[in-house]
């Protein structure tokens, strides 16, 4: 590439670098930004996944109670409700009635993240006077405004501007102290949500792979004119005329690029790669060109990046933002032979299966309490299917935040289904506000004045009421994801103890999971497998002959999905 090209896409697309296969954006501020994120005591970090298209809430979380009216809006694609091994995965039966709902059958990792603590879902997310427009709609939730707004910015960028001033890009960035990019942007566009006030990212377009890449961007080409500099500066003569001051400044720009692409380069062969598996394929029958799960790399990029070889050495990027397409389900969203089977089954079965093992990986990078995962979608689809085996452009739909610190359940109730859309429960802003105050800890004065530009947790909403506080994170996570878990998945104590001739169990379990229910001694020598078969989700009990084992001590463990527990038994005669 000719060095006066890659100055040319600088200035007009955005600085794009590639890892591991994927190009990414390289978001520098150009205003003024607050303190550094190294220094900061927060280093928590969002990931946004957006569902590019307009995702169908009502097949992805699926109305349990409300099920028959479910079925007749949409018989032609509605997931089967029981009788098959591809009916939806009941989510909790612990939920209130008007919050009772499923899973599409290809999100049994989503099941399993729910019943570990770590996910939740926002039922009814919208805007006033949704549009259902792909491009407005993207530019609405970008912008983190109204229906009637036009903002050049997007809250993450003025979210970064207030977070880190008043130091400024180009001239503080990149230092000692903050070496990284502020945002990473997946893909080849850089969008309207990380653009600040008065500002627009900086920005290039490279292509090449995780060892190699840095060094395009030290080989590029110079100008070859005669009488200019083969670095393509300006001769000295020009250092103070307006040529000679713009080509600096875009020269400026270029090394700081070449400094962040050694540095996310350094980052990332230092890491290793992830011991976890991520998924790569879609398992069954689909459209050929939806198979691939197109998360995996992007999801592994980012955890690598982070970890950075350990010990805090993983980049301090505070955002980042990848995609997933093919939403748009005017026609074929279902097979028209299989309503659990086609595009829209494999784009659940990849967000599933690809979160899953993001968490995990996180986890096992000791990064898991440090990043939260949230989606986004421009709209739902409408609630009556179509005759085309799909859906059209509708309004509302759920959330999902994926994350330890995430309250796990479900906000919000089953939408109505009599209506033609599904209605706004909360406004998308409420969550923002919401992540701004509870995740990152900014001051709710420059929430509303200098990033939402309005209060929406307690303040006025647009139809004369008010809004109310959204509680999505537990700060004390340990405890709230055990009370979570114990809530839905747990042992009584068994009866009688001590025991003579028998002794009866009862536990619970909130899916359908293998249970192993088994009797040792004290050394450990296992007296007698009294369970182990999967379980249907809720109560179960057995009784279970004792009159045959010696007098003394005994202890019995239930093993079932998340939970292991012990206790003693006494068996006397």
């Amino acid at each position: 590439m000719k060095r006066r090209h890659f100055l040319r896409n600088t200035l007009l697309t955005g600085t794009s670098l590639t890892l591991g296969g994927f190009p990414i954006n390289v978001l520098a501020s150009e205003s003024r930004l607050s303190k550094l994120a190294e220094l900061s005591d927060n280093d928590r970090v969002l990931v946004i996944l957006q569902l590019h298209g307009g995702n169908d809430g009502l097949n992805s979380v699926i109305p349990v109670d409300d099920y028959d009216q479910y079925y007749s809006r949409r018989a032609n694609i509605a997931i089967p409700k029981k009788g098959t091994n591809r009916a939806l995965i009941e989510l909790d039966s612990t939920l209130p009635s008007a919050a009772q709902v499923g899973l599409h059958p290809d999100m049994g990792d989503m099941k399993k993240l729910y019943d570990y603590g770590r996910l939740g879902i926002v039922q009814g997310v919208s805007y006033t006077n949704n549009n259902g427009s792909h491009f407005r709609g993207r530019d609405i939730w970008f912008m983190g405004g109204g229906p009637n707004d036009y903002f050049s910015s997007g809250w993450i960028g003025r979210y970064l501007q207030q977070a880190y001033k008043p130091l400024t890009y180009p001239d503080d960035f990149p230092n000692n102290e903050m070496k990284d990019p502020l945002a990473i942007e997946l893909g080849s566009d850089v969008s309207l949500i990380f653009h600040q006030q008065g500002n627009i990212p900086a920005s290039i377009s490279l292509g090449g792979n995780p060892d190699s890449f840095a060094d395009l961007v030290d080989s590029l080409e110079g100008f070859v004119d005669e009488g200019v500099d083969p670095r393509g500066k300006p001769p000295v003569a020009l250092n103070d005329s307006p040529y000679g001051k713009e080509m600096n400044w875009i020269l400026g720009l270029e090394d700081k690029t070449e400094d962040y692409a050694d540095r996310l380069r350094e980052v990332w062969d230092a890491s290793s790669a992830s011991e976890v598996t991520y998924p790569e394929t879609y398992p069954f029958n689909a459209p050929q060109n939806a198979k691939r799960n197109p998360l995996s790399g992007q999801l592994q990029l980012i955890a690598r990046l982070l970890d950075g070889g350990g010990a805090g050495q993983g980049v301090k990027t505070k955002v980042f933002l990848l995609r997933i397409g093919g939403f748009d389900t005017h026609a074929e969203q279902v097979e028209s032979y299989d309503p659990t089977m086609g595009v829209h089954a494999t784009q659940m079965y990849h967000i599933a299966t690809a979160m899953k093992a993001f968490q995990d990986d996180l986890k096992a990078r000791g990064l898991e309490e440090r990043v939260l995962t949230m989606t986004t979608s421009e709209f739902g689809r409408r609630i009556a299917s179509n005759g085309s085996y799909g859906t059209d452009h509708g309004t509302g739909g759920p959330m999902f935040l994926f994350g330890p610190y995430v309250k796990s359940g479900v906000l919000g109730n089953v939408p109505d289904l009599s209506k033609s859309n599904v209605d706004m429960q909360y406004d998308f802003k409420q969550i923002y506000y919401a992540i701004l105050k509870d995740w990152f800890e900014v001051d709710e004065s420059v929430i509303q004045n200098d990033i939402l530009f309005r209060n929406y947790s307690n303040g006025p909403d647009d139809s004369g009421g008010s809004y109310d506080p959204l509680e999505l994170f537990d700060t004390n996570y340990v405890t709230s994801v055990n009370n979570f878990i114990e809530d839905k998945f747990y042992m009584n104590p068994c009866y009688p103890n001590p025991a003579r001739d028998h002794v009866t169990f009862s536990y619970r379990v909130n899916a359908f999971t293998s249970v192993r229910l088994v009797l040792t001694d004290l050394q450990g020598r296992v007296c007698s497998t009294i369970v182990d078969e999967i379980k249907q989700p809720g109560e179960h009990q057995v009784t279970f002959p004792v009159n045959n084992l010696p007098p003394g001590q005994y202890i019995y463990s239930l093993n079932a999905g998340p939970i292991r527990v012990s206790n003693k038994l006494t068996i006397i005669k």
